[in-house]
């Protein structure tokens, strides 16, 4: 591997480290905030007398929680179809780069030798750059060096193709090599593709006010159930979590190594 990579090595786990724990604060932050906001509402709630109910009070609490769920529907259903797209972009890949490499064998055998050893190189910093993930910069390192190996990979191909016997070489390689390299660029702009900070932004907003109805509404229980506060907290704390851990994988507990395997035994069958 080149040397960036071995640099971005420890930066990259620290990194790593760093935006799973600020994600986690935010979410326990996420929490408090709900089961302070409802305590909040429901001292407000106390101070108006049962007799001057607001009859407008349902009301509100019914726009507010309609808003609050048609949002997260929207962002919970697009972070999911991103999430499913990166996968599949994974394995689009891995077909890509494993057909190309395969129609080397319509190059003549010195050139054969030379471009698979390129191949190896490509796949492995490819792997590079998703495993860095998601210390961006140690990423970019990965990613300068990708590039790098598929100019090389193509200027030699498109060598070798006019020395081949036949047209077959060139007709056969260079579209699957024009198709390896075009999935690069897909899968980039995948990665960078998430839903607007302003939106992530307004479902917050919208949980926090939610959490401040609820305590306003049962504030005029005979006993306030803490219990039912406690629920409701963790359960928007954790759907709101999920839809972030979707957006930005490889921050919280979502994971997609699995799929990303499948670089690693791509890389191993061309040894």
């Amino acid at each position: 591997m080149p040397a960036a990579g071995a640099r971005g090595g420890h930066p990259s786990g620290l990194a790593s480290v760093n935006q799973s724990l600020i994600l986690h604060a935010s979410v326990i932050g996420l929490f408090a905030a709900i089961l302070a906001l409802a305590q909040v509402g429901r001292a407000l709630g106390r101070r108006q007398p049962a007799t001057q109910a607001d009859p407008g009070l349902g009301v509100v609490a019914a726009a507010v929680f309609g808003l609050l769920g048609l949002l997260i529907a929207f962002t919970f259903a697009a972070a999911a179809s991103r999430f499913d797209t990166r996968r599949q972009l994974i394995v689009q890949e891995v077909n890509a780069i494993g057909t190309a490499y395969l129609r080397l064998k319509l190059l003549p055998p010195p050139a054969q030798s030379e471009l698979r050893n390129d191949f190896r190189q490509y796949v492995a910093a490819r792997a590079a750059i998703y495993r860095k993930l998601p210390d961006v910069e140690a990423a970019k390192l990965e990613l300068a060096q990708a590039k790098a190996l598929q100019d090389t990979i193509w200027e030699k191909a498109v060598s070798a193709s006019t020395t081949a016997d036949g047209p077959h070489a060139a007709l056969l390689l260079l579209p699957a090599l024009n198709e390896m390299i075009d999935i690069t660029t897909t899968r980039t702009l995948a990665l960078q593709t998430h839903t607007p900070a302003i939106v992530l932004g307004l479902l917050t907003a919208v949980a926090l006010a939610g959490a401040l109805l609820v305590g306003h509404v049962i504030a005029g229980a005979e006993a306030y159930s803490w219990v039912h506060v406690l629920i409701f907290a963790a359960v928007l704390t954790a759907t709101i979590y999920v839809i972030v851990d979707l957006e930005y994988p490889r921050t919280g507990f979502i994971r997609i190594q699995a799929v990303e395997q499948l670089l690693a035994e791509l890389l191993e069958s061309m040894k």
